[in-house]
């Protein structure tokens, strides 16, 4: 067989899937060489490619171990030298959580008023209309109104309208409540005390103490008898022995919706004792915690407390003030506790706040950027106790937004250590 013949044998069994077997040089005399059945060469295929196949896995463990190494390594080194971390917006963030918060109302949230003073520094023509009630003395520099004080009447009595025509500040004074805590269709205030009055003694509460609303449940005005007063109570009022304290029925009564918003009825009570006498309430007035505005029947407060508040015409009474010497003297006498009769109030607003969780790990913020940690020209830790197992004390979380913008900053109470052996969890709240 010559070689063209050779050649042509080979091709016509590498088609029929045999390979055959050289044993002998090119060009010598040749022989029979043995056939391959196809199922032995596809098994050797098979070998070859499992094997191929396991060469090409374990290699690709090796390099993705390497990556993987690799990856933790950077991380590591990432997380030692990080200077801030993302928020997860799914797990690190709670938003729009609401919570109803009360606070005492007055000055320095106390929420029990004992000390009461009015400013001369109000002219003449304003304390015909109402009087500012301060807890300090007015030329303190604490000094702050926490509330006011005004009497009204229907038909305008109790005040002199000074040649002015149905003008007068008592009648002004009623129709400004009017129109703003009842009905367009509603001409006078009514109580279950003595059913509809012309006479209404106001004690308004200053908006910046208020917040939102006054709290239902937790204010108590008390109220000294008075002995005898003066026509002008500007003048001589004396004061008598008798207390009484007043609550709203919030308790025992639900709101009713008028068109200030909820309304309850002011009662004898206490906030201790609750409404005196549930079953027979004695009725003094009207509460619109939404306005913080108390509204006290003047029928009720002359039957009861001796205010004999003056309702002539055209005749400067200055009612108002009586009320004041009412709230103010009763400072003067002591509960069964022994404790000095106050004004207590609290206010109430509903807090929408944010929650971030600011997650720490061991591995990360274990260094410092402030110059003091360092030392040296090449950066080398300055505390050499901190060679290996440094330590930082966090003070302070700054919030920014994504364009590296400080937005808040929460401060904690005390410094907290940090270090590879520690992971803390702090929560920030943004109150809105």
């Amino acid at each position: 067989m010559n070689m063209n013949e050779f050649v042509k044998t080979l091709k016509q069994q590498s088609r029929q899937g045999g390979v055959p077997i050289l044993n002998q040089r090119v060009g010598a005399p040749a022989t029979s060489a043995p056939q391959v059945s196809a199922p032995q060469v596809a098994a050797n295929s098979a070998q070859l490619q499992a094997a191929a196949n396991s060469s090409i896995q374990q290699l690709a463990t090796t390099l993705a171990n390497q990556m993987v190494a690799e990856m933790q390594q950077t991380q590591i080194l990432a997380r030692n030298g990080r200077t801030y971390t993302r928020f997860d917006a799914v797990t690190d963030i709670i938003a729009n959580q609401t919570e109803i918060v009360t606070a005492g109302l007055w000055s320095s949230n106390l929420a029990s008023l004992t000390t009461y003073f009015t400013a001369s520094g109000q002219t003449e023509s304003q304390r015909r209309y109402y009087v500012d009630v301060y807890q300090a003395s007015p030329s303190a520099d604490t000094a702050a109104v926490q509330y006011s004080l005004a009497y009204g009447h229907a038909l305008g009595s109790g005040s002199d309208s000074q040649g002015q025509l149905n003008d007068s500040p008592t009648k002004a004074i009623y129709s400004q409540y009017r129109q703003l805590l009842l009905a367009p269709s509603d001409t006078r205030f009514t109580t279950d005390g003595s059913g509809s009055t012309d006479s209404i003694y106001v004690i308004n509460f200053k908006r910046i103490r208020l917040k939102e609303r006054l709290d239902p449940g937790n204010f108590q005005i008390p109220l000294v008898a008075i002995s005898s007063r003066a026509a002008n109570a500007t003048g001589s009022v004396v004061t008598g022995s008798g207390i009484i304290t007043l609550i709203d029925d919030s308790s025992i009564a639900p709101k009713k919706i008028g068109e200030s918003g909820r309304v309850y009825n002011i009662v004898s009570g206490s906030i201790s004792s609750g409404v005196y006498t549930p079953s027979t309430p004695v009725y003094y007035g009207l509460a619109y915690p939404d306005y913080g505005t108390l509204i006290l029947d003047g029928k009720m407060l002359d039957g009861k407390l001796g205010f004999a508040t003056n309702t002539s015409s055209s005749n400067e009474g200055n009612n108002h003030f009586v009320l004041h010497h009412s709230i103010s003297g009763s400072a003067f006498f002591t509960d069964a506790a022994g404790d000095n009769y106050g004004f207590v109030a609290r206010n109430s607003e509903k807090v929408t706040s944010t929650h971030y969780f600011v997650r720490i790990k061991n591995a990360e913020y274990n260094f410092s950027n402030n110059p003091s940690f360092t030392t040296g020209s090449v950066g080398q830790i300055a505390q050499s106790t901190f060679i290996g197992d440094p330590k930082t004390y966090i003070t302070t979380v700054g919030l920014y937004n994504n364009n590296q913008e400080l937005l808040a900053v929460a401060k904690l109470s005390k410094p907290l250590l940090k270090s590879f052996k520690r992971e803390s969890l702090i929560r920030v709240k943004l109150d809105f």
